[in-house]
């Protein structure tokens, strides 16, 4: 029976005054091309192999390389392997049985706090530390990923030095024989990322008292600088804002991404989530949902979550918020026209919200925006009196901190003056992300010795005369600050790979006669913090993953009275022949570290989809203006620099402005992330900051296909998703969702009996109103249930392997549209078309409700997924996993099958967690002699787990009391596509906005 078979007591969809959404330009004017693609969706995907523009060594590189790409092996069988037992079982490990340990991911804007899942002595899973304060139990897409990084066999493996083999101790030798004479460090530099470890903050003090000349710089090539210079300005201190969304009615986001970007993003994204949706009501009763206000010039997943949003370019931001200064009255703002185009509505309805608000109000300016767009900031919310109740000022929480591009700038002079005997680089890539004018790869070249310590040999280890393998932090004791001051202890989950060091130890070999291990200095760290207890101390604190009272305290900050008024005029808009280029960090693989994670790489980026590459994001009427297409190929002229680039046009963008991402054109980052797309950092310049208001953007006549997963898997005449606002839910709450979403329908397959549901019965609702699209729950699932990659080629033939699809839908107008992002993933129907089409029996449907896969049966028809009308089946045309390498089979979940060529696979519910936690709780019945029975929210999904919005809720629906139960009853819950009778397990929350009444 296929899925386009409709019953006769089904109705269509019908027309109701619900918004018509889109997914692409195409789709919007009714595109004929559009319409082929539908069509010829399923017969392209039953062909094996297309011809494609890709040459045979890019080929054999993707489908050779070891991330999960092994290549078209077919069937083979695995080589015979020698398996031993036990001498003497390990302490503390029960076979099939995982441990848990704490540890934390350190990053230089803030670590997160994180617990392993442990099998065997090998990590397999991250998931956040409930009891650190910048997780709550959640995590990001980095973290998820970073698992990915350890095992990766590109990493360095040995010691060099000029390229040849060494060993650690020779290094050892070298370096303390080639210090500067006299014994004050003359002569030596170090540079490292922002020191937020107090372990290598107390290594820094030392090192820079016994050696007083020596420098230690700090680099960061996507830093806070403009934060940091604007508190010094405003404050006259370096102070860091904290701010508190749970007590926010009124959010006014200027050009900021606080949902996705920054160490503060996932409790930020949690917190202001918490204040909006089904379960907010409860939480917070009598409290409004919060507004959100996103001025901005790209697409963000804050803008998709904003009430309210206004695309504008970064000096017309700057320009509205001096307007809304001076509208606020805020002391020494000066007149400030609107910018052009822009209604004086918006700027009387963000005004008057804020003034209605004071002290629950927050206004937040991007990092990458000039200092005195902070300022600005800053002075606004002093006024408001949000200081205190939503906003409050720590010190930095980096060592001794210092501006980025200063102290690069410092350094780069002195090692072209000859003045540096010996530089020490730690774990930075400076040779590539460094200011392009500072030419920081011929000045390396200068110095009589350059070490690096790196995870990849790199574009910097290339230029240094030594190269040290890095630890990965799962593999090494250090400590780590997160983004309000708490500090965490960093603990290993396995050992050094390929004997790689750390920070702490490249120093204690420069600076201590004998050379601890880094266990030893982090516990000498904190000796003497935590006093005669330590023992117990430093037990609970790896045992807790947080060391208690380390946050940092709140500091007065009171706004200099000349602060506003001495700032300075706006630079010049960009002209009609110009745009403003905003650089930023790579949504999936951040400023490049991750360029070689295959798992980053893949996963679509937010907004515009893009995976692979990185492109030229421009809005549609300047792509028309210069007659653009998305994939025509721009040569950018900015600064002198000239790049060529593909161009990706988008729905939102601001006009007059285009964006860059940084991250790619690396030319060292291993076999994944090596040649692929262009050099973003060729733009950023030590006196430009993020922002260059003079590029330009030439045709070529080129053309270069991107893989842009937007246009894949849809689902043709039919709305899936559903939007409404507060008001017009509460002034008709059983008016929301269109009669043919409602139901009840009947049953597409009516001659199947419903299955006992006397125990547990497992469902899911997701609520559409908390997702932002940041694609964490993507790399939970992947890192979960042991989903292969497929490369750029693959995945431009629609056959990306992950589980769960972060669909994207528009509604409105294309310069300004409505998004909301919904997570598809199986339905788990429980009439099931796919069921009933297979020849095998490969998928069948349990007694709990969920759609199984049994691999070993699947033959490879692919009729289950032509008969799922979501279209989730995902179908091995090659062998995707990679089998053979042995650092990868590591890193696999034990309790997933790895699936091979020719195999049907989908999501499953997480089936080996439900598995785990159905016979603890038959254990438990047995033990108490009553029916078994699970604690609602002690069994999660990996994307449940790790979603920071809270967005997604699983759970027994038997169970009325559970939270699942209760949002499938609620009057927003409605099932996708469910007037086909297939009775889907999983629902969606309709999408709920609060808009100013004056913009809706």
């Amino acid at each position: 029976m296929s899925c386009h078979h409709k019953p006769p007591q089904s109705e269509a969809p019908q027309e109701s005054s619900m918004p018509k959404f889109w997914r692409s330009f195409e789709e919007l004017a009714g595109d004929p091309a559009f319409e082929e693609r539908l069509v010829r969706e399923f017969p392209r995907l039953a062909s094996v192999w297309e011809q494609s523009p890709t040459d045979r060594r890019r080929f054999l590189q993707l489908m050779g390389a070891s991330v999960a790409l092994a290549g078209a092996t077919g069937c083979n069988r695995g080589p015979s392997e020698q398996i031993m037992p036990y001498v003497r079982q390990p302490d503390r490990i029960t076979p099939g049985l995982p441990n848990y340990f704490a540890t934390a991911m350190p990053n230089s804007d803030g670590a997160i706090g994180l617990v392993a899942t442990s099998n065997m002595g090998r990590p397999t899973k991250l998931e956040g530390n409930k009891l650190h304060s910048a997780s709550l139990g959640a995590t990001d897409a980095f973290a998820q990923a970073s698992l990915l990084t350890m095992y990766d066999p590109d990493r360095s493996q040995t010691v060099k030095h000029l390229g040849i083999i060494a060993t650690w101790g020779e290094f050892v030798g070298a370096i303390r024989g080639a210090l500067p004479t006299g014994g004050n460090g003359s002569g030596l530099r170090i540079l490292s990322p922002p020191v937020t470890s107090p372990t290598l903050a107390r290594q820094r003090e030392a090192l820079l008292a016994a050696l007083p000349q020596a420098r230690w710089h700090q680099f960061d090539p996507v830093s806070n600088d403009s934060a940091r210079q604007a508190a010094k300005l405003a404050f006259g201190a370096d102070l860091a804002p904290i701010y508190d969304f749970t007590n926010a009615d009124v959010v006014v986001a200027i050009d900021s991404d606080f949902l996705s970007r920054g160490g503060a993003s996932v409790r930020y994204s949690y917190d202001f989530m918490s204040r909006r949706g089904v379960e907010s009501e409860k939480q917070y009763p009598g409290v409004e949902p919060n507004r959100l206000y996103a001025i901005e010039s790209t697409y963000t997943p804050t803008g998709a979550a904003a009430d309210n949003r206004l695309p504008l370019s970064p000096s017309q931001s700057e320009q509205f918020l001096r307007a809304l200064a001076r509208k606020l009255e805020i002391a020494g703002a000066a007149p400030a026209d609107l910018p052009n185009g822009v209604d004086a509505k918006w700027l009387d309805a963000v005004a008057s919200d804020l003034q209605s608000k004071r002290g629950r109000s927050i206004v937040i300016a991007g990092d990458h925006l000039p200092a005195s767009a902070h300022v600005l900031a800053y002075a606004i919310n002093a006024e408001l009196g949000n200081v205190g109740p939503t906003l409050s000022y720590i010190e930095s929480i980096a060592a001794a901190g210092e501006d980025s591009v200063a102290s690069m700038r410092e350094l780069t002079d002195a090692l072209n003056g000859d003045k540096v005997q010996a530089l020490i680089v730690l774990e930075g890539n400076p040779v590539y992300d460094a200011p392009v004018d500072l030419n920081f790869a011929q000045a390396i070249r200068k110095t009589p010795l350059a070490v690096h310590l790196s995870l990849f040999e790199d574009e910097t280890s290339e230029l240094c005369h030594w190269h040290i393998p890095a630890a990965h932090y799962l593999e090494s004791w250090s400590d780590a600050r997160g983004y309000d001051g708490t500090a965490a202890i960093v603990q290993p989950m396995i050992a050094p790979l390929y004997n790689g060091k750390t920070a702490h130890e490249v120093i204690a070999a420069i600076a201590d006669p004998t050379i601890e291990s880094s266990y030893n200095l982090v516990r000498a760290t904190w000796q003497a913090a935590l006093g005669g207890g330590f023992e117990e101390g430093w037990h609970k604190a790896l045992a807790d993953g947080v060391i208690a009272d380390t946050k940092f305290e709140t500091k007065t900050a009171t706004v200099q009275g000349d602060a506003v008024a001495s700032l300075p005029a706006i630079p010049a808009a960009a002209g009609d022949s110009t745009f403003e280029l905003v650089l930023l960090p790579d949504p999936t693989i951040g400023d490049g570290r991750y360029a070689n994670n295959g798992w980053l790489q893949e996963a679509p980026k937010p907004l515009s989809k893009l995976t692979w590459d990185n492109a030229v994001l421009i809005g549609k009427t300047d792509a028309d203006k210069l007659n653009l297409k998305t994939g025509d190929v721009v040569r950018i002229e900015s600064g002198g620099e000239k790049v060529k680039a593909p161009v990706c046009i988008m729905p939102g963008h601001g006009s007059g402005s285009i964006t860059c991402h940084f991250g790619y054109g690396r030319t060292l980052a291993g076999k994944i992330g090596s040649k692929i797309g262009f050099n973003a950092y060729k733009f950023r310049t030590s006196h430009g900051g993020y922002i260059a208001r003079d590029a330009k953007l030439v045709k070529t006549g080129e053309k270069m296909e991107l893989a842009i997963t937007q246009t894949h898997h849809e689902i043709d005449g039919r709305n899936i998703v559903h939007s409404t606002t507060v008001e017009e839910f509460k002034a008709d709450p059983q008016g929301i969702l269109p009669d043919a979403v409602r139901g009840p329908f009947a049953s597409l397959l009516p001659l199947w009996e419903d299955y006992d549901k006397e125990n547990f019965a497992w469902g899911m609702a997701i609520d559409l109103t908390k997702c932002s699209g940041c694609n964490t729950c993507v790399m939970a699932c992947q890192a979960e249930n042991n989903i292969p990659i497929v490369g750029k080629e693959q995945v431009l033939n629609n056959r990306e392997m992950a589980w769960i699809r972060m669909d994207l839908y528009y509604s409105g107008d294309p310069e300004n549209p409505e998004a909301i992002h919904q997570p598809m993933l199986c339905q788990h129907c429980e009439k099931a078309p796919c069921e009933v089409v297979c020849p095998v029996a490969a998928t069948t449907h349990s007694d709990e409700g969920l759609n199984e896969m049994t691999y070993n049966r699947c033959v490879g028809t692919r009729y289950c997924s032509n008969n799922c009308p979501y279209k989730v089946r995902r179908f091995n045309f090659f062998q995707y996993s990679d089998t053979t390498t042995p650092v990868l089979q590591l890193m696999r979940n034990p309790e997933v099958t790895v699936r091979n060529r020719g195999v049907m696979e989908k999501c499953t519910y997480c089936v080996q967690r439900i598995n785990h936690a159905r016979i603890d709780a038959k254990k438990e019945g047995v033990a108490s002699g009553e029916k078994p029975s699970l604690v609602d929210g002690s069994l999660q999904t990996a994307c449940q787990q790790a979603c920071p919005s809270q967005a997604i809720v699983f759970g027994n629906i038997n169970d009325p009391e559970s939270r699942v139960a209760k949002l499938k009853q609620d009057a927003r819950n409605y099932g996708a596509l469910s007037e086909l009778g297939v009775r889907p397990r999983t629902t969606y929350l309709v999408r709920l906005r609060n808009p100013h009444p004056a913009l809706a």
